[in-house]
């Protein structure tokens, strides 16, 4: 089964999240499938630019609790579309929850349409955004950023945007994201390539010093009692023993 659909419309990959019996969560399967798909555009002189989206009304829910990648995998996969020298542009018209939000923060713009909701679920299961952090935390508004980590809650677009997580929303992401893919189309390869370099350096600096020990962190934290108890509590669609 393909788990990423492909098209291709005037040099402009969509790269589409095609899992929608589990919301698109980042297993093992997805996330190798994903990342062959990238290396396949980033090597076609053909394609200009690479939207990622989704079917089904979730982006992504997070990493599949049932066949989660190993952090490696997807530390591998969110430095690659950094590293990708064509420009990826999110397409968001559904639900983005924990590692989601990872994939949207490597990327180099981010659309969505406004009534899509986001949250960072991580702390209510028991683990850390960690390996997600590489990203996130050199792209986003820190004290916006800080409530959102540290509570689990849902929020809105408008929100995402202005903590930083999004360039733009609408009402009609595709007519947003008409003059964004237009400008892309105009731009030379070349050009794309060194701008993207400029605008992602400091992200990496991120990735080059901080992503082994955030490795360890989300591998520590996914095998120890208190994410056992937050996985079986949302397998079990209960709450956890330490809520109060």
């Amino acid at each position: 089964m393909t788990l990423i659909a492909r098209t291709r419309d005037r040099a402009v990959e969509t790269l589409s999240l095609d899992s929608p019996h589990n919301r698109n969560a980042l297993s093992a399967a997805l996330v190798g499938e994903l990342a062959d798909a990238l290396t396949d555009a980033g090597k076609d002189t053909g394609v200009r630019a690479i939207v990622l989206t989704h079917t089904g009304n979730t982006f992504s829910a997070g990493a599949d609790l049932k066949d989660p990648p190993p952090p490696e995998a997807l530390v591998a996969l969110l430095r690659q579309i950094i590293e990708l020298p064509k420009p990826v542009v999110a397409r968001v018209t559904g639900h983005v929850r924990a590692g989601g939000l990872g994939l949207l923060a490597a990327c180099d713009i981010a659309a969505a349409a406004t009534d899509a909701t986001f949250a960072f679920t991580e702390v209510r299961i028991g683990v850390a955004p960690a390996v997600i952090s590489l990203p996130l935390l050199p792209r986003t508004n820190p004290r916006a950023l800080a409530r959102h980590y540290l509570t689990g809650e849902r929020f809105d677009a408008a929100q995402a945007q202005a903590t930083g997580l999004l360039t733009t929303c609408a009402d009609d992401v595709d007519t947003a994201l008409g003059p964004i893919l237009d400008g892309l189309r105009r731009s030379a390869p070349d050009a794309l390539a060194e701008t993207k370099r400029l605008l992602t350096a400091r992200v990496l600096e991120a990735f080059d010093r901080d992503a082994a020990d955030l490795t360890a962190l989300s591998a520590r934290l996914f095998s120890s009692p208190q994410a056992r108890e937050g996985m079986t509590a949302f397998l079990e669609r209960r709450d956890p023993a330490w809520v109060v």
